[in-house]
């Protein structure tokens, strides 16, 4: 008898495993865990960040986007450049003065915490390379006969780490609240005026604002 309700218990239970495994989608398995479940999703965005450059202050203006892992982490690309004049007037002369421009780009690493959340934090690293050089404008009186000259150049490494407040205003767009410090290597550029080289010209702090549209 204890045999006969040991086999019909046995049938039953795998009559419901296979049951249950015609009904459950099969996943498949690997060394770093189910990859199935993984989400994968996106993101563009401009920024306008604040700052100062050599005591004076600066506007830059760009741009990033990036893929999103899971929700948690981007791995992408970014730059930024300086959208306002960095004006050196000649001492002797106020007419005359170079501009100090630039830009600077490279991949982003930006894990997010409580991507989920209404208010949520991101924390992103530029890793890259720039340029900058002081130039100065010439019009000759004339409009249409007006070129760049350049005084000195020099291309530099750069290293930009960050911390963002971001607001979920809907599913596809968040703004985002920033603060980051600009690391700077490998500058050579000489002072038209002054005739100093500063290594750290470009370093400092900014802050800014910026749109992130995509699926996050």
């Amino acid at each position: 008898m204890k045999k006969v309700i040991f086999a019909v218990l046995f049938f039953a239970v795998a009559l419901s495993t296979f049951a249950q495994e015609k009904t459950e989608k099969p996943q498949m398995k690997t060394l770093f865990g189910n990859n199935d479940r993984i989400k994968h999703g996106g993101y563009g965005g401009i920024l306008i960040n604040y700052s100062q450059i050599d005591g004076k202050d600066a506007v830059l203006v760009g741009a990033r986007g990036g893929w999103i892992i899971d929700h948690h982490f981007v791995i992408g690309v970014g730059g930024m450049g300086f959208a306002s004049q960095i004006n050196y007037k000649n001492p002797t002369d106020p007419d005359e003065k170079y501009v100090l421009g630039g830009g600077y780009g490279g991949l982003v690493f930006e894990p997010i915490l409580s991507p989920f959340n209404v208010v949520n934090v991101s924390f992103p690293v530029l890793v890259g390379a720039g340029g900058a050089a002081y130039s100065k404008y010439y019009d000759n009186g004339n409009y249409e006969d007006h070129n760049w000259e350049s005084y000195d150049a020099s291309a530099f490494f750069v290293v930009e780490p960050g911390v963002e407040i971001n607001l979920n205003l809907v599913k596809f767009m968040r703004v985002s609240f920033g603060g980051y410090y600009r690391y700077t290597s490998g500058l050579n550029l000489e002072n038209p005026y002054t005739l100093e080289s500063k290594e750290s010209l470009l370093n400092g702090f900014s802050c800014g604002v910026g749109l992130k549209f995509g699926k996050f």
